[in-house]
């Protein structure tokens, strides 16, 4: 069996690469050539049978992940599930199961059987959870369970295969150190045992596997900065650099390969990341994480995080892993699913309406036109979260002391009423009747 990216460069168009096509309003042929240049991924390990097959890569409508999961301290199979349902019904294109709890495997196979959109994993995750001490780790027991995942219909993996010893001295000297799980995992492991890391040391077994079942990778950004003070530090451009020979490897391999970024990045920075990441990489599509802008706002870092996120896209990121309310503060909820995913979608739709992407302002469009209509049915069928938009309506309504079954239908909302509405305004000022 070849690879998507096997095919593509053999000039094979795989029912995979239409579908893509269709959703992306491109040629088969064209989505074909981005796969084949390796400037764009289609996540569907075969064993997934009920995936729907989606495109990432900067040229394409922006892409969101939400990150589930549990941990040993919170949250289980039931909970996983709703937050699963929310996240599908908000529009996630991918979803990552990040669990660290207890029946970790059960939970990712319930997500894989449940999920039409590309799963990806930790695979460092479940391998730590599965011994008691997280030094005892072997490179055999890391591949066997990255084996196993692949195995059971995972898409894509995320592997800190570019995290090298060579890099810790510059991550000892940070403000916040090294705030990836995995991250810090391998770290720690290297620097007890004074060996390489196993990801980095093992890479081309780690690409048989992913190979056998085209699982695409990940390439996990270990060395990510966590806070303002440390972006764009040694330790992380040591690591990009790692990861762009990585990607070469991967390619070369014919495995599908993405790479993942910050992170906590000021503003003004986010611009030279991601043009950092494309010349080194190639092009390899960017799945940034925020960035987060600021960090002085628990609570509110979904929204620091959707304002990195939109000018990532707008420069070049592919895909954005959503931030929900609770980062940094706990396990996030179905609540917080939905809150981080909804924000996150804006984000990409706005850099994706500024990136003058095919069919991306045909809803902004059209709500405009239900709004002039005061059609509120249409306008809350075509806003990013409906029954958020239907809700705040209704509250606006019983909040404003008239007779809200009577003024439902009417042609004006409650800020500004009747006499003040600028739109039955504009209609008058056209001669239309408003009544």
């Amino acid at each position: 069996m070849q690879t998507q990216y096997q095919s593509a460069v053999a000039g094979v168009v795989t029912p995979a690469m239409v579908e893509v096509a269709r959703k992306e309003r491109w040629t088969p042929e064209a989505i074909r050539a981005a796969v084949a240049a390796g400037h764009v991924v289609i996540p569907a390990n075969p064993a997934h049978t009920n995936l729907e097959p989606m495109g990432i890569g900067s040229e394409l409508l922006t892409k969101v992940n939400a990150n589930l999961g549990n941990s040993a301290l919170s949250s289980g199979p039931g909970e996983e599930k709703d937050k699963l349902e929310v996240a599908l019904t908000h529009g996630a294109d991918t979803v990552m199961d990040l669990s660290t709890g207890p029946d970790v495997a059960g939970i990712r196979m319930a997500m894989i059987a449940r999920s039409p959109v590309p799963v990806g994993t930790v695979p460092i995750y479940e391998a730590v959870e599965r011994i008691p001490d997280a030094l005892d780790l072997t490179a055999e027991h890391l591949l066997t369970v990255i084996k196993e995942q692949a195995c059971q219909g995972v898409d894509y993996m995320t592997l800190h295969a570019g995290l090298l010893r060579a890099h810790l001295p510059a991550a000892k000297k940070r403000l916040l150190g090294i705030v990836s799980r995995g991250g810090a995992l391998l770290a720690l492991w290297m620097e007890k045992h004074q060996r390489e890391n196993p990801l980095y040391e093992r890479f081309d077994d780690v690409l048989a596997i992913c190979r056998e079942h085209d699982v695409t990778i990940s390439l996990g950004d270990g060395l990510r900065p966590g806070c303002l003070a440390d972006a764009s530090d040694a330790a992380q451009f040591g690591e990009l650099d790692a990861i762009a020979s990585l990607v070469f490897r991967c390619r070369a391999a014919g495995v599908q390969v993405m790479v993942e970024g910050p992170g906590h990045v000021p503003l003004n920075e986010v611009a030279m990341n991601m043009e950092r990441e494309a010349k080194l990489c190639d092009n390899a599509p960017f799945y940034v994480l925020g960035p987060v802008v600021t960090d002085c706002a628990p609570g509110y870092d979904h929204v620091t995080a959707a304002i990195g996120g939109t000018l990532a896209a707008y420069h070049g990121a592919a895909m954005l892993c959503y931030v929900t309310p609770k980062e940094h503060l706990g396990l996030p909820n179905a609540r917080d699913v939905r809150e981080g995913l909804n924000v996150f979608k804006l984000a990409a739709h706005a850099a994706d309406v500024a990136r003058n992407r095919p069919g991306a302002r045909e809803r902004d469009d059209a709500i405009s036109r239900a709004r002039a209509a005061f059609d509120w049915e249409a306008q809350f069928k075509l806003a990013i979260d409906p029954a958020k938009a239907r809700e705040l309506r209704q509250e606006a309504l019983r909040e404003s002391g008239v007779k809200a079954c009577a003024v439902e239908g009417d042609k004006f909302c409650t800020m500004c009423g009747p006499k003040f509405c600028s739109m039955r305004l504009s209609r008058q000022l056209r001669g239309e009747d408003v009544k």
